[in-house]
Formats: structure tokens, C-alpha cells, sequence
């Protein structure tokens, strides 16, 4: 992303989410990309933005965001240039008031939309447009722990710092389970480009070899955990999972799937990744067996909510929780709104932003909340720079 000279801004008017939890009306102050101050009066700017009657917060930091995909893929067997499916991305994203974005792109040992040759483009292609992206980027591998030919490959992107959030995903259980009980897999092959039997026979091949996913693991951990990489689990289904991951230094657990994991990743201290499409939705799109995040985040089971397959929900998803916890949502968004910003933001290790505060990064959201109907975001800045602007301000 850009890091030009942005000059002063003035947002005048607005009520401003404070990092204590406050809601107040107050006035800020940027210079150059950083949060002058909070409440400063007179304050003469290159720019003026008018927020009175709406909310200013701290910008959204999505840690788990993977709807680029459709913009790559948008039918299947159909693909499209990846700067194009990123630049509209990028355009989606800032327009939903994410500021900062982890790209969830998973390196699988499946050929198709998530092979090798795909994720080398999308990290090539990423790193090539940085600097026309409007929203901070970065590069969120979710490495499919059977993918044993690329540990070496992978082992190197972290050494070299292309890596930003790491995350072990293991969606071979599931798989293995349809296949042994004769369901369909269209939704896993149709990506691939291969037929049935041959999707049925790599998966076979793959678990041969289940005794050396185990040693990757603890070998791409450990390279993670000396680059000071933050990483993060997925989809864990015991105590036991989280508890090894955990030890690893896994602490993220992304979206437990059973209520003992939750409760051990809770234990435990670590960050809870949920889904605000689940919020948005009023559940999980997998049906009654999925759990409720706003049900989790409400038992203490939840601290970061991502836009997991859905952009436009990460902005909806605080307002429906505080309207939740009381008719006048006023009094709770604001602890809400840490759900995307202040919490996800610590658990990437960025202590640059996700609080409006003097002395941070001016990564900023204005949003007008109507009495009945959606939020809308009127304008988005990152560092300093407003990215987008509505007819709204």
C-alpha cells in the first residue's frame, strides 16, 4: 500500500470510538498518516471531513478474508487475471471499512484454484500491486498440512518475511470421512479440474504418508515462531488440538468447531477467530451442527470476528451484536467495534493501530447507522489517506 506524505485531515463532528470503550463526540487531528489528537479544537487542515450524525472508528483489521477467490474464480473452470481479481478486491474491502486485510490463501495439495502455481501468482501478484492497493494487505498462508511436497518452499517464503499470518489447515479428515461414506464431493472438485476417481486416488496417495504431516508441522512452526510470525490453527475439534498447537505457538485458534475446543482455546488465553457472516446470517452456513458466533461471543468464547468468506459482514456484525446487548446500540458499540479492530490487530502483532488514540495510525472508518436498516461507511482512510468516500460525506 502507498505510503505517501497524506498532509492534515480534520474529522469534525463525529462521536468517536475511544480504546476504554467510550463513545464520545469529539473532534481529530491527523498529520502524515498518524492520529495527532483526539478532541482538537481549531485545528486547520489540508482536508476537512464532516462526521457530525456519524460514527468514527478504528479501521477494520480482517485477519481471515477469502471472497478473493471469487473474483479469481467467479464459476468454476473460469479464471480471470489475478491483478484484476485483486484490484477489485481491494475495491470491495475498503468500501466495507477493512483497512487492514490477511488474504487467506491456502496452499493445498490440490491442483486447480488452490495449487502451487496459483499461490506463487497470488503472492507475486500481491507484492507487485502493494503499492496501488488502497487497503494494507498482506499475505495470510493457510497451508493444507498434507501438502508435504512444498515444507521446504514454504519453510523459505518465512525466512524471507513474504509470510504474514500462518495457519495450519487440516482438511483431510473431513474429506477422508465423505469418501468412506460414498458422499458427493462436487464442492471439492469442481475447483480442481479433476474427475472423481482421480480426486479419490490423490487423497488415497496423500494418507500414505499421514506419518510425515506431523513432522511438518513442527518444522514450519518452528521457522514461523523465529521469524516472529504470528500463526494460528484452524478448524480444531478436541481440547487436544488446541493444546498442541498451542505449545507450538499457534495462538489463534480459527474457528473451533466443537464447544470443548473452544472452551480449551479459552482457557488457554488464546484468540478466538469467528465468522461475521455467522453473526450476519444469525448462524453457521453449515447448518444446525455449526456453532453460533454470536452465541460463542456472548458465553466469552469469541475475540476477533473476520470476514471469512464475506466482506460486507465484517462492518454489519458489531452493530448486530450491540443492538443484542441493548435496543440503544450506542452504549455498546464501541466494545463491540473491538471484535475488528483493537483485537484483532494485537493478535497480528500490529500495535500501529486498531485504537483511536494520539500517537496511532490513522486507520480509520466514518459509518452512518440509520434507526432501521444496514450501516453504511461513508468514507475510509488508511494512514491518513482517504481510499474511499461515499456520497454520505
Amino acid at each position: 500500500m502507498s505510503t505517501m506524505n497524506t498532509g492534515s485531515v480534520a474529522i469534525k463532528g463525529g462521536r468517536v470510538a475511544l480504546g476504554d470503550g467510550r463513545l464520545v463526540e469529539a473532534d481529530l487531528a491527523i498529520v502524515d498518516g498518524q492520529i495527532q489528537s483526539v478532541g482538537a479544537a481549531g485545528f486547520s487542515a489540508d482536508t476537512m471531513l464532516n462526521a457530525t450524525g456519524m460514527l468514527v472508528l478504528p479501521g477494520m483489521v480482517d485477519l481471515h478474508g477469502d471472497a478473493f477467490e471469487r473474483q479469481i474464480m467467479p464459476r468454476a473452470g473460469v479464471s480471470f487475471p489475478l491483478d484484476i481479481a485483486l484490484m477489485d478486491t481491494d475495491r470491495q474491502m475498503v468500501a466495507n471499512g477493512i483497512t487492514t486485510a490477511y488474504h487467506g490463501v491456502t496452499l493445498s495439495w490440490e491442483p486447480g484454484l488452490r495449487s502451487r502455481d496459483v499461490v506463487i501468482g497470488l503472492l507475486e501478484a500481491m507484492e507487485a500491486g502493494a503499492h496501488r492497493f488502497g487497503c494494507d494487505t498482506r499475505f495470510h498462508l493457510r497451508f493444507e498440512t498434507y501438502n508435504l511436497d512444498v515444507v521446504d518452499e514454504v519453510a523459505g517464503w518465512l525466512e524471507e518475511g513474504r509470510v504474514d499470518l500462518l495457519a495450519f489447515n487440516d482438511h483431510m479428515p473431513s474429506i477422508a470421512r465423505k469418501i468412506a461414506s460414498g458422499q458427493i464431493l462436487t464442492r471439492y472438485i469442481e475447483r480442481t479440474g479433476l474427475s472423481q476417481d482421480g480426486y479419490i486416488a490423490l487423497v488415497r496417495g496423500l494418507l500414505d504418508r499421514k506419518d510425515d504431516v506431523t513432522h511438518a508441522i513442527r518444522r514450519l512452526a518452528g521457522v514461523a515462531k523465529d521469524a516472529g510470525i504470528p500463526m494460528a490453527s484452524h478448524d480444531d475439534e478436541t481440547a487436544e488440538m488446541r493444546r498442541d498447537y498451542h505449545d507450538l505457538g499457534c495462538s489463534i485458534a480459527e474457528f473451533p468447531l466443537t464447544a470443548e475446543a473452544a472452551e480449551e482455546s479459552a482457557r488457554l488465553k488464546d484468540m478466538i477467530v469467528l465468522g461475521a457472516p455467522n453473526v450476519v446470517r444469525g448462524g453457521s452456513h453449515l447448518g444446525p451442527q455449526g456453532i453460533s458466533a454470536a452465541t460463542e461471543i456472548a458465553e466469552g468464547r469469541g475475540d476477533i470476528l473476520c470476514s471469512d468468506y464475506y466482506y460486507p459482514a465484517l462492518v454489519q456484525a458489531p452493530f448486530i451484536l450491540a443492538e443484542k446487548s441493548s435496543p440503544d446500540f450506542a452504549g455498546d458499540i464501541a466494545a463491540a467495534w473491538r471484535l475488528v479492530s483493537t483485537n484483532p490487530a494485537r493478535a497480528a502483532q500490529l500495535h500501529d493501530r486498531g485504537e483511536i488514540a494520539a500517537g496511532q495510525r490513522a486507520d480509520l472508518v466514518i459509518v452512518r447507522k440509520p434507526q432501521q436498516g444496514p450501516a453504511e461507511v461513508a468514507a475510509t482512510l488508511v494512514a491518513g489517506r482517504t481510499v474511499y468516500r461515499s456520497g454520505l460525506i
